[in-house]
């Protein structure tokens, strides 16, 4: 790795571990970085996965404050978050990924428009605060589960896609929201540490210098997401992942 590559890895780190605690999607940008030092695909993107990791548990602890009274649900959560990071990150070392490529693109659409439309949605669906107890529960499993299967796998703007699912399962501020989506983030970047060091192609070189910026960034990241907003909030996550899905239409 040359001092250039390294420089650039620091600073797409930086910017990849705020944009994950305000937003997630922040491996969009050092994903593309790791490809174009010439890593191959999946060891790019299994030595992103775990380079990014860090950032989602300091961005979890930058928003303590938001996930007081969360504990319960937190530890609901964790059984399908885990189960379903490992099922993706199986998919990832053991079958093809093309097929899996081509439908990100459309489920970044998706989370976007969830997001755009939230209420019009919640209106058809039903706010959350209508939801009987039984269907809150399986409706934040389904959502944990799916979204943790999708981390597992490409790990790529998994924050938004889970902002956007549990924004419609739960009757919380988007920036509450927004810190459950740290800490889930920060358990699938644990499950999947664990099996990538052990099965996956890991470049250490690029860990020790990107984990180190992704830390700096997610807890600064989530600090400033506190300070966002509701709307500002909703609609940042929403270009962001709009511009995300259209980089990977084209690439």
């Amino acid at each position: 790795m040359t001092p250039t590559e390294a420089a650039l890895l620091l600073g797409g780190g930086l910017i990849a571990g705020t944009v994950n605690s305000i937003a997630g999607g922040g491996s969009l940008i050092t994903f593309p970085l790791l490809v174009g030092i010439g890593l191959p695909g999946v060891a790019a993107n299994v030595s992103n996965a775990l380079s990014v990791a860090p950032g989602y548990a300091a961005g979890a602890v930058g928003s303590r404050p938001d996930l007081a009274g969360q504990g319960r649900r937190l530890l609901s959560m964790i059984p399908a978050a885990v189960t379903g990071t490992l099922c993706g990150s199986s998919l990832l070392l053991f079958t093809p990924r093309s097929v899996f490529d081509l439908v990100v693109p459309f489920l970044l659409l998706l989370a976007a428009a969830m997001m755009a439309f939230q209420n019009r949605l919640r209106a058809l669906a039903g706010h959350p605060k209508d939801h009987s107890p039984g269907k809150a529960a399986v409706l934040l499993q389904v959502a944990v589960f799916s979204c943790g299967l999708y981390g597992g796998y490409f790990n790529a703007a998994m924050g938004v896609l889970l902002i956007a699912a549990l924004a419609l399962v739960l009757d919380e501020p988007l920036r509450r929201v927004s810190a459950l989506k740290n800490v889930f983030s920060a358990l699938v970047g644990v499950t999947t540490v664990l099996l990538y060091s052990v099965f996956g192609p890991v470049n250490w070189a690029v860990v020790a210098v990107l984990a180190p910026a992704t830390i700096i960034g997610g807890y600064f990241g989530a600090r400033l997401a506190r300070r966002l907003p509701s709307e500002a909030l909703r609609w940042t996550i929403v270009v962001f992942a709009l511009v995300v899905a259209v980089v990977l239409f084209v690439t």
